[in-house]
C-alpha cells in the first residue's frame, strides 16, 4: 500500500505548484534587475540558468526515484539512518518557512505600497494567513487543485503584456552580447533566486500519482517558468529604454499604467489585486511542505496542528518586525545562498552517493 496515496497529485498539478512557487513575487522586479547586471542581454541570463535548473531538477527526480514511495526524508532515512532523515526534516522544514516568509512578507510590501497603503502589516498578514491556512489544512491534493485553479485563472496575464508592445522599441536588443558574457553569467545569477524553488520536488514526488510522469513534469514546470520570466522580460526591455528600466524597481508593473481601456482607469491596480493569487503559491505550499516535515520528524500524520504553531508565529512576529523591501531583498539573497545547498549541491551529492552503494 502506497504510504501517500490519500493525497496523491496529477500530473498538472505536480506542474502548476512547481511554475507556481517560481512564477511569485520575483518576476515583478526581474526585468529590472537583470537590466542592472546585463542591460538588455539579460534575457540570455535567464536562458542559461534555465538549462541548469532543469538539470537540477532531473538529478533531484533520479535520487527520488531510488526511494519511490518516500519524501526526501524517507529516502535519507533508509540509506544513512534515522538521525540523518531527522536532521534533514529540520533543514527542509527551516528552508521552506525561509522561502515562504520572504515571499509572504515581499507580497505584504507590494499591497501596500500599490493597494492599501493605510492598512497596518498586522492586518494584511492575517487577511493572507486566513486563506493560506484553510488551504494547506487540507493537504496536498487540495493545495495542487488550488495551484491549477490559479493556473487557469491567471492565462489572461500574459496577453495583456502584448499590448505595450505597439510602442515598443526592439532595436534596445541590439547588439546583442554588447559587454561580453561575464555580465550575462552575473545576470544568471541573479535569477537564479526566481528559478530556485525546485527543492519542493523532494515533498512531492511521493504524492505523484503517475511516478514516471515526474522527469516530464519538472521539465515542462521549469521551461513554463522561463518562458514567462522570457516573455516578460523582453516586453519590458524593448517598451522602456535601456537607461529609463534601470529606474523602475518594478517595471513589470509600470509597463501596465500606459494601457488605457473605458471600463478600467488603472490596469495595473487590477493587475496587482489579481497577481496575489499567483503570489500566494509563493508560500502557501512551502508552508505545508514546512509543516509537513515538522509533522514528519515528530512521527505525527497529521500536519495540521504544526501548521496552526506557523500560522501564529507569522501572525504574532508580524507585531515585532516586518522586513524593508532593502531588507528583503537580502534575505532573498541569503536565501538563494542557501537554495544552491539545498536544490544543487546536495542532490549531486546524493546522487554520487546512491551510485556508489549499488555498486
Amino acid at each position: 500500500m502506497k504510504k501517500y496515496a490519500y493525497n496523491e497529485i496529477t500530473l498538472m498539478q505536480f506542474i502548476c505548484i512547481l511554475s507556481g512557487v517560481q512564477l511569485s513575487v520575483g518576476l515583478l522586479a526581474l526585468p529590472q534587475r537583470l537590466a542592472q547586471r546585463a542591460g538588455t542581454d539579460g534575457w540570455i541570463g535567464l536562458l542559461l540558468i534555465w538549462v541548469f535548473t532543469v538539470i537540477a531538477n532531473l538529478i533531484i527526480v533520479r535520487v527520488m526515484s531510488s526511494y519511490p514511495q518516500g519524501t526526501m526524508m524517507d529516502l535519507l532515512t533508509h540509506y544513512c539512518g534515522r538521525w540523518v532523515g531527522k536532521v534533514a526534516a529540520v533543514l527542509l522544514a527551516l528552508y521552506f518557512f525561509s522561502y515562504g516568509y520572504v515571499g509572504i512578507t515581499r507580497t505584504i510590501l507590494y499591497v501596500k505600497q500599490w493597494l492599501l497603503p493605510q492598512t497596518s502589516t498586522f492586518q494584511i498578514m492575517l487577511l493572507l494567513l486566513i486563506p493560506t491556512y484553510t488551504v494547506a489544512r487540507n493537504g496536498l491534493r487540495i493545495v495542487g487543485r488550488y495551484a491549477e485553479l490559479v493556473f487557469f485563472i491567471s492565462l489572461w496575464i500574459p496577453f495583456a503584456y502584448l499590448l505595450p508592445l505597439q510602442d515598443a522599441q526592439w532595436l534596445y536588443l541590439l547588439p546583442v552580447l554588447k559587454e561580453g558574457w561575464l555580465p550575462i553569467l552575473s545576470a544568471a545569477e541573479i535569477a537564479f533566486l526566481s528559478f530556485s524553488g525546485i527543492g519542493i520536488t523532494m515533498v512531492l514526488y511521493p504524492f505523484l500519482l503517475h511516478k514516471r510522469q515526474a522527469f516530464a513534469g519538472v521539465a515542462i514546470s521549469n521551461t513554463v517558468s522561463m518562458l514567462v520570466f522570457l516573455m516578460i522580460s523582453l516586453i519590458c526591455f524593448v517598451y522602456f529604454s535601456p537607461s529609463e528600466i534601470k529606474e523602475y524597481n518594478e517595471p513589470v508593473v509600470n509597463v501596465l499604467k500606459n494601457i488605457e481601456f473605458k471600463f478600467i482607469e488603472r490596469i495595473e491596480v487590477v493587475f496587482i489585486s489579481f497577481y496575489l493569487f499567483m503570489f500566494s503559491l509563493s508560500w502557501i505550499p512551502t508552508f505545508h511542505a514546512s509543516a509537513f516535515c515538522v509533522s514528519w520528524m515528530l512521527g505525527k500524520p497529521d500536519h495540521r496542528n504544526p501548521l496552526r504553531v506557523l500560522w501564529l508565529i507569522l501572525a504574532a512576529g508580524t507585531l515585532i518586525f516586518v522586513p524593508s523591501f532593502t531588507q528583503n531583498d537580502m534575505m532573498g539573497r541569503w536565501l538563494s545562498k542557501i537554495a544552491f545547498g539545498i536544490e544543487y549541491a546536495i542532490p549531486v551529492c546524493l546522487l554520487i552517493y546512491l551510485w556508489t552503494k549499488k555498486e
